[in-house]
């Protein structure tokens, strides 16, 4: 045998061995089987494989995707309210919402319903309310992993859905590749600004989107490049738009509209305070307690520019802030041991520009 019979050899044991050692359905297992009886019989023939790159990529998703592993789930609302409270200031009636939602999820899961019939909770409100991040906790509560699908300017369905294989340059599509990156068939999935999608793809990807989101079709999502029922229905799917005007009414069918309120000024200052500025001191590599901010400040810095219904500007203010004094801190003109205090009068110079 020569040396490239031998190496292809060795390539075919490898997509034996890796189809061996991954528990599959039965008829994906005879499906990629097949595949590689295909590869031998044209190998003991003496003709020519050109495909097997492309197989041996199939396999290697197909492989990858968890059709069986899944996250023990929180069953415990009082940890869920903690979580919650921990990571966002006010949005009581979002909170309530949410931990409504997620009672009766609880319910289920305890009389052994694992599949996900009640409607998908969308985040609706504008920027920097806090829609993305929310659903990062609403995720914490539970448990489970985190995937983030973007659809702001997507403009081509087979992003979701995935390619045939018949096409040289085939990939599964983002719900496939979010499975596999999450490693489980349970995580939680958001569908990040899903009125954002282009207009000449809008009508595909809400279709889609009916799909995924719609409890009694989404044990059998197919993905083009897989072409192998995908069972989703233990994802909880979560989505959040700026508001609602270009979801498809089918769509908003099935989605329970969260309204995010926008921030009064008094609220961002708590929110500054005590959530942003030590968070963000700490990512600039700032000595603890090195800046201390005057109580008469703070409505400067939450508002440098006029109002803002969310938290986005105040973020960047004080990510300004710090960054100015971390320059001053390695240019040595203030010391480590030394607190800067800000105050009406010197607050300007550290206002980002």
């Amino acid at each position: 045998m020569d040396t490239t019979a031998q190496a292809l050899d060795l390539e075919i044991q490898k997509l034996e061995t890796k189809i061996k050692n991954t528990k599959l359905p039965p008829e994906l297992l005879e499906k990629t089987q097949g595949m590689i009886d295909i590869i031998n019989l044209s190998i003991k023939q003496g003709g020519s494989v050109t495909n097997l790159e492309s197989i041996a990529n199939y396999i290697d998703v197909i492989t990858k995707i968890p059709f069986e592993g899944e996250t023990q789930s929180n069953l415990d609302l009082n940890i869920a309210r903690q979580a919650l409270n921990k990571n966002h200031y006010g949005l009581i009636s979002v909170k309530d919402r949410i931990l409504e939602y997620l009672s009766s999820l609880i319910l289920n899961i305890k009389k052994g319903q694992k599949r996900n019939r009640a409607p998908i909770i969308c985040l609706v409100g504008l920027v920097g309310t806090g829609k993305t991040t929310l659903s990062i906790s609403l995720a914490e509560t539970m448990g489970r992993k985190f995937e983030r699908i973007p659809l702001g300017g997507m403009g081509d369905v087979r992003m979701l859905r995935g390619q045939s294989r018949v096409f040289p340059d085939a990939e599964p599509g983002l719900i496939v590749k979010k499975l596999i990156h999450a490693g489980v068939k349970n995580p939680v999935i958001l569908l990040d600004e899903l009125d954002r999608v282009t207009d000449a793809a809008r009508a595909d990807i809400m279709g889609v989107l009916i799909e995924l989101l719609d409890p009694e079709q989404n044990m059998e999502f197919m993905d083009h490049y897989v072409d192998y029922p995908i069972d989703l229905s233990q994802v909880l799917f979560i989505a959040t738009a700026n508001n609602t005007t270009n979801i498809s009414t089918a769509v908003l069918d099935r989605l329970e509209i969260i309204q995010m309120p926008a921030y009064s000024d008094e609220e961002k200052i708590v929110i500054g305070k005590s959530f942003l500025f030590p968070k963000i001191s700490y990512n600039c590599g700032l000595p603890q307690d090195i800046i201390r901010i005057d109580d008469s400040v703070w409505p400067l810095i939450i508002r440098p520019l006029g109002y803002d219904s969310g938290i986005r500007s105040l973020e960047r203010t004080i990510e300004g802030i710090c960054r100015k004094t971390a320059r001053l801190l390695v240019e040595g003109k203030i010391k480590q041991n030394v607190i800067l205090t800000l105050t009406s009068q010197n607050i300007k110079e550290f206002l980002p520009a």
